[in-house]
């Protein structure tokens, strides 16, 4: 059987080999030059993550990952195991060959296996733009035997061996269906404000949106709306605390424009004076924002035009120096270094793979902090408190599939068992957390933790702060009113 597929192998190499398509030899040649090293393909993702936009920057970290993982799978492992001759060249036009022939296993090819790889990764993401990476991918293959190579055996296994790392991607980042956070709560009533009139709106510049360019735009949406651009040199709490009192006066809505960090503080004062919200998305991630379907500022406009608004969860830390809310997450251990390093580096390697090297280099060097968790010891590496139902499981959520419920999702990693770093890293790549004893999760309406004085810092919504000895960590009583979008922009828009 074996020998019956090499013959056919051969014989298929030669009719290949032995024809000429016309005007093929300049494009196929410069072609497969251009896939040399995965250039071709990390050149298109970077093209795709300098659009901005979120399903192509999601394909584009998407693609760089699986390629990464084809190659290593090519190059390190299937290659070694084979060791395949390449074909004799002699039936091949001189005009059509490579200047330098590769010297390694003919069995898989290597450049197949990164062209699926990258195409079938788009194509999960978007559809279209898979769609219009494939008939590149194609020829990246057609080019390998054309130049004679690779039989075409190897160029249909590099292909399969591609498109299955691309489909493995999928056990630890699942693809967002693209819906925002749902609500179990029906519509809550808000003021109505057509024109803006009521509406007092900070914006905070620094969070990175583009100051005066997103007033502008803002003032052409909602033009009767009172607009402040917070700037070097100002107190963004002032400013809060001055916007709230003008919309108490007037009957209106309190207006934030910025990153999750100043939505988190505009928050306190909306709860606190028991003013609707407008959340604008004006910072460099809008977790929530884009949790909620506002991810653009004239979705957001439009939601207050309406007076649409839904009622949300307010997650709240109590500790005897202070409480403090939290819109987005709670953590303490590795979690925010994780974070940190991982997205130091996903622009070059994507989501998935620089977690992997954030997970080597944070666990080499951490140590596993100690406290108490609902009265039992424990050694943790990382502890992270979600406000609503993150996705997807494991450590490394993404997005919310919920924004109210009561329940705050629990996440822990725990450092007491043998090898619990080793075992955590392979559980991670091997994409079994869920059996891992290192790892648990659980949806609870609240947790005590104590005993934290080895415990430097906390992080609230992104911000470090001091760890108190002890604290709850629980729901606010009091639900924030947002505006939201009646039909919410899909996340991924």
């Amino acid at each position: 059987m074996r020998k019956a597929l090499n013959s056919l192998d051969t014989r298929l190499f030669a009719q290949v080999a032995t024809r000429r398509m016309r005007g093929a030899d300049p494009w196929l040649h410069r072609l497969t030059r251009a896939a040399d090293h995965g250039k071709l393909w990390v050149a298109a993702a970077a093209v795709l993550g300098a659009t901005g936009r979120p399903a192509a920057r999601r394909a584009a970290l998407r693609g760089v990952g699986s390629l990464l993982l084809a190659s290593a799978t090519v190059n390190l492992a299937a290659k070694g195991l084979t060791r395949r001759p390449r074909p004799a060249i002699d039936l091949v036009p001189v005009v059509r060959r490579l200047v330098r022939q590769p010297f390694t296993s003919s069995f898989p090819s290597g450049h197949s296996a990164s062209a699926a790889a990258f195409a079938t990764a788009l194509a999960i993401e978007s559809p279209l733009l898979g769609a219009l990476a494939a008939p590149v991918a194609a020829g990246v293959m057609a080019s390998r035997v054309y130049v004679g190579v690779h039989y075409p055996s190897d160029v249909l296994a590099g292909a399969a061996l591609g498109a299955g790392a691309a489909a493995l991607t999928l056990r630890w980042w699942p693809r967002r269906d693209g819906r925002p956070a749902g609500t179990a709560t029906p519509r809550t009533d808000a003021p109505a404000l057509p024109t803006g009139a009521g509406l007092h709106v900070v914006v905070n510049a620094q969070s990175g949106s583009s100051g005066e360019a997103t007033v502008e735009e803002l003032r052409e949406l909602l033009p009767e709306a009172d607009i402040q651009l917070f700037e070097d040199g100002d107190d963004l709490a002032a400013l809060l605390d001055r916007a709230a009192a003008l919309a108490l006066a007037s009957g209106g809505a309190l207006g934030i424009c910025g990153g999750d960090g100043s939505v988190n503080l505009a928050a306190g004062v909306a709860v606190r004076e028991g003013l609707p919200l407008a959340v604008f998305p004006g910072g460099t991630l809008n977790h929530f924002a884009r949790d909620l379907g506002a991810g653009t500022l004239a979705a957001t406009a439009e939601a207050v035009r309406r007076g649409s608004a839904r009622a949300v969860d307010l997650g709240l830390v109590r500790a005897e120096g202070g409480d403090r809310l939290f819109l987005n997450t709670f953590s303490i251990g590795i979690y925010p270094e994780l974070v940190r390093v991982r997205e130091s580096m996903e622009k070059r390697l994507g989501k998935w793979p620089a977690l992997a090297v954030a997970l080597v280099q944070v666990l080499s060097s951490a140590e596993p902090v100690r406290l108490t968790v609902s009265g039992v010891p424990r050694s943790l590496w990382l502890l992270f408190a979600g406000n609503g139902a993150y996705d997807p499981p494991g450590f490394a959520p993404t997005h919310r599939s919920e924004l109210d419920g009561g329940l705050l999702d629990i996440r822990a990693v725990d450092g007491s068992h043998p090898f619990a770093r080793t075992r955590l890293l392979l559980a991670f790549l091997t994409g079994t957390l869920a059996t891992t004893p290192v790892y648990r999760e659980a949806r609870l309406p609240a947790l005590d933790l104590a005993a934290l004085d080895t415990v430097p810092h906390l992080a609230v919504d992104g911000e470090a702060v001091p760890a108190p000895d002890r604290l709850r960590l629980t729901k606010a009583e009091t639900a924030l009113t947002v505006y939201r979008p009646d039909r919410p922009a899909a996340a991924h828009e």
